[in-house]
């Protein structure tokens, strides 16, 4: 079946397949966040962005083989509820921005930089460092040697503009600004955005209205 993104608590995953790399995603718990599982086809190693909600779909969604990492985009509770009990189950390391890992009540192993490699398999991610949302949000960016890229923003950048700055000018302008200059202006606009709640979207489809965006100042 063709991939739509579109999940609902309590359904069942959809799954991204690509030439080197799976990505099945889930809606967990009362804030419909999603989390996403990687797999890397050559090496079956997998990776889990945002352990959010509902430890239990997470693990059955995992599975037998395991997780060798976590990654929290940010320091909201509402992305970390299940990290410690998937943690306690899998052993996996974790990973945070380094300036978000102090706000999450799990220890982080890998504090992570702008511009950082990530790895899941033979599989690279790149972390983008975008401040606004929260100090240490991270982006990650896999650069799909067979086709277009593909982008986890947590809750940076979402279908209809970027993440909440709770009406702070300062926030807006610093969150904007990276989204611009670490997302839109060096990715096309057949880049799959994965976003830390709800549906997916493309930068095609956003790009358009960056200028509203800038104009309503949210």
């Amino acid at each position: 079946m063709t991939y739509s993104g579109a999940v609902k608590v309590g359904g069942p995953a959809d799954v991204h397949e690509l030439q080197d790399l799976m990505i099945s995603k889930v809606a967990v718990g009362p804030m419909d966040n999603n989390a996403y599982l990687l797999r890397c086809r050559a090496t079956d190693e997998q990776l889990l962005i945002d352990a959010a909600n509902d430890a239990a779909t997470l693990l059955t969604l995992v599975g037998d083989d395991g997780i060798a990492s976590v990654v929290t985009t940010h320091q909201h509770g509402d992305h970390w509820q299940a990290l410690a009990e998937v943690v306690g189950v899998t052993g996996a390391r974790t990973y945070a921005g380094r300036d978000d890992a102090d706000g999450i009540p799990v220890p982080t192993d890998v504090r992570v930089d702008d511009g950082d490699i990530i790895r899941v398999g033979r599989v690279e991610l790149t972390a983008r460092h975008l401040v606004g949302h929260t100090p240490g949000s991270i982006a990650l960016v896999y650069d799909d040697p067979h086709g277009h890229p593909h982008v986890f923003t947590g809750d940076c950048l979402f279908p209809g503009g970027v993440g909440n700055t709770r009406k702070d000018p300062k926030a807006f302008a610093s969150l904007i600004h990276d989204v611009e200059t670490k997302i839109f202006d060096v990715l096309p606009d057949e880049t799959w955005v994965y976003p830390g709640h709800g549906n997916d979207t493309t930068l095609g489809a956003e790009r358009p209205h960056l200028a509203e965006w800038h104009a309503r100042g949210w």
